[in-house]
């Protein structure tokens, strides 16, 4: 007997459950493969670039209602279908072997079925839930229950979640901009560098650097969704010592960030007393120097404040120099394990926790600093002390210290360099448009920058107006500024007690949202370059998180000595201010030169779907580098070794100091050299060649590239999830 006919028949049943199958499901075309664990990965088709890496990531990484969400065919799905001609319920195979995609979960390496529908009601209502779930669930963290899940991975926190809507990118992005840059740095080193003199290079350097590196940055970080180190080891490999050097800067600055908030919390505690302690000289603290200043008394020589005497010889209890350490501040080292505490539960559970935290701690502080600012033009003499704010002393801009300074207030505030926008961006979505985000956030900045100097200095000007001298004679230009101008201000108010609460309440609020930034790329950056080790050693991600904040604060406990604002100033000189701007330059010329523009706009358009203006390009290309660089080489030439006050470091401290700038400045030649080594050729230049060639987004048909995908390749051939 002929087989034809029995072949031809089984054809067209076969055919005609398709049709069945389509017809249920609303999909044209043929299901999507999944591939169990452990099946060879010859037969996957190979992703052409990082965009599709994305949105494979964005359909396979959720689970349960997520997964049946993203995943479109289930999206139209009958209830009843009618029978077929092959026979009653001929889709059941399809049906189930599609649920079990939608409703299992997967780690990446298997999938496991948690529930198979035995009927089209069924499936209609597991995809299509009454209640919808909650949008958190679109992250990439397993609903999976503990024992359907890999024991050695079941506590460990995805690498890679999504912030839960717009809102939480924004203000985490605002938040470490409205913090410690702007309302500590900003006014400490304006008044450092002459007042007015500092806000034109600040714009300057605002608009052809600050702006443009944001943008890039945040574009870096959605298309790789990776922080700083994982981001410029895929975009240019010769580099990756970029963003391994950001994230030495941000752990060092995370030791000494701290003390700051450590400082604010003392200072919090002490404003519940009957009186402020820092209104008069009646203290067991105070010496024969103590002053309070009278309008129309000179200042004696000598004399010191109320407020400079509780923040020297109480709060620090200051040493006469770095060279004699003295004993521990117990009551700092309390607040000090404070600050971290706050810190560590904010961060342990990732973005879902930091995000919900930063609600208040970027929205509170607006409120207040537009109360204070308020305040503080009514104070007599605050005409004064914005006029040295705004009228510029034109020979000042002949030097190079205001420019620098103004280059690492830009650096810091809005955190370019430091890894912290690229961090945050990796959380985004593939399609966020960040171009409003950028405008944004540097819009933010600018003006909180302007409205924290308007008050600070109206209030330095009351104080000069008070004291019966000029506003640069003032007080000295010490990190500790905020700490003795605003308290001295807030004494003479009614309420004081009150109005010292919430000042140093909203600083806190500040300062941490800075430290959060900072103590997530540290987090991030070990997360990405050793994801195996931290799963199989620490399991908890909250381990993870805790290891980095107990090391932050024994690294911290040097500054809180007697001799620790003489070691905070000196961290604080070479650790952020003087390295940012080779930092920013090697990356830049990384991102710009050697990746290239058009790759980098090519990148944006496919996100966002406009390509960046002639504006940014051209900042990126020409303008950003040349400014740092000529920024990098005046600070090289005309530096001073740092002092507080009239305290000149010792040649030891000066030389600790450079090894503190060189574990940031080494990485970058260090890791190149290493890199160049490491990379397949037979010559050097074949070398160099392989080192500057993208990791993971080469252009297609290139030999032994990993992520390409030929022309050749069929247009309806899908990419199957393994």
């Amino acid at each position: 007997m002929s087989r034809v006919p029995n072949m031809e028949a089984a054809a067209g049943c076969a055919e005609c459950c398709e049709q069945d199958r389509s017809r249920l499901l609303g999909a044209p075309g043929p299901a999507p493969a999944v591939a169990p664990a452990g099946a060879p990965a010859g037969n996957m088709r190979k992703v052409k670039s990082f965009s599709d890496t994305h949105r494979l990531r964005d359909a396979g990484a959720a689970s349960g209602a997520a997964s049946a969400r993203c995943l479109r065919p289930y999206e139209q799905v009958t209830p009843y279908p009618e029978p077929s001609e092959c026979g009653t319920h001929q889709y059941a195979p399809s049906v189930r072997s599609l649920a079990s995609i939608g409703m299992g979960c997967t780690d990446g390496r298997k999938m496991v079925i948690r529930r198979v529908p035995t009927s089209p009601t069924e499936l209609f209502h597991l995809v299509r839930p009454p209640t919808p779930p909650d949008e958190e669930t679109g992250s990439h963290e397993s609903d999976c229950d503990e024992e359907e899940e890999d024991a050695e991975t079941v506590h460990l926190k995805p690498r890679r979640p999504f912030w839960a809507n717009k809102i939480q990118f924004v203000l985490a992005c605002v938040g470490y901009s409205v913090g410690l840059g702007n309302v500590w740095r900003f006014p400490y080193l304006c008044y450092k560098s002459g007042g007015g003199a500092f806000l034109i290079p600040y714009f300057i350097i605002l608009v052809v650097c600050g702006v443009p590196m944001l943008f890039m940055e945040l574009a870096i970080g959605q298309y790789t969704a990776h922080g700083p180190i994982g981001a410029l080891s895929q975009i240019c490999p010769l580099f990756t010592g970029a963003g391994l050097a950001s994230v030495v800067i941000s752990f060092l600055m995370s030791t000494y960030y701290a003390v700051i908030i450590a400082w604010a919390i003392y200072y919090f505690f002490t404003s519940f007393k009957s009186e402020v302690p820092w209104a008069s000289c009646s203290n067991r603290w105070n010496t024969a120097q103590c002053w309070v200043p009278r309008h129309n008394h000179t200042r004696p020589n000598g004399s010191q404040t109320p407020t400079e005497q509780f923040f020297e010889k109480k709060v620090l209890s200051m040493s006469d120099g770095i060279e004699f350490p003295g004993g521990m501040r117990w009551e700092l080292a309390a607040c000090l394990i404070c600050a971290w505490v706050l810190v560590y539960f904010a961060l342990w559970k990732s973005i879902k926790s930091s995000a919900k935290v930063r609600y208040i701690t970027t929205t509170l502080p607006f409120l207040l600093i537009i109360v204070f600012l308020g305040r503080s033009l009514t104070l007599d003499g605050a005409d004064v002390g914005l006029r040295f704010f705004f009228k510029p002393d034109w020979e000042l801009l002949k030097q190079s210290r205001p420019w620098v300074n103004a280059a690492s207030q830009i650096f810091n505030s809005i955190g370019i360099a430091f890894g912290s926008m690229i961090m945050f961006a990796s959380y985004n979505r593939f399609d966020n448009n960040f171009l409003h985000d950028t405008l944004a956030v540097s819009l933010v900045n600018a003006v909180t920058s302007l409205i924290v100097g308007i008050f600070t200095f109206a209030t330095i000007g009351n104080i000069a107006f008070e004291q019966n001298t000029s506003v640069k004679d003032v007080i000295a230009d010490s990190p500790g500024l905020l700490f003795v101008v605003y308290p001295q201000a807030i004494a003479k108010m009614p309420a004081s007690q009150l109005w010292a609460v919430l000042f140093f309440f909203m600083f806190l609020c500040l300062g941490l949202n800075s430290q959060f930034a900072i103590v997530e790329v540290v987090v991030t950056s070990i997360q990405d370059g050793f994801p195996d080790m931290i799963r199989r050693r620490l399991v908890y991600h909250e381990l993870l998180v805790l290891l980095v904040c107990v090391v932050s604060f024994l690294c911290g406990l040097p500054h809180i000595i007697h001799s620790g604002i003489y070691v905070f100033q000196l961290m604080d000189y070479y650790a952020a201010s003087l390295s940012i701007t080779y930092l920013a330059f090697f990356e830049v010329v990384a991102i710009a030169w050697f990746y290239g523009v058009g790759r980098l706009s090519k990148n944006i358009k496919e996100m966002t779907g406009r390509a960046p203006n002639l504006y940014f390009r051209m900042c990126w290309l020409v303008c950003s580098p040349a400014l740092l660089l000529a920024l990098w080489v005046a600070s090289l030439v005309d530096y001073t070794p740092p002092s507080y006050r009239q305290y000149q470091y010792p040649p030891w401290a000066q030389a600790l100091g450079w090894i503190l700038a060189s574990l940031s400045l080494l990485c970058i030649p260090v890791y190149a050299v290493a890199v160049v080594i490491r990379s397949p050729g037979d010559t050097l230049g074949e070398k160099f060649r392989n080192s500057i060639r993208p990791a993971s987004m080469c252009e297609c048909g290139v030999a032994g590239c990993d992520a390409c995908c030929s022309d050749s390749e069929a247009v309806d051939d899908k990419p199957t999830l393994r």
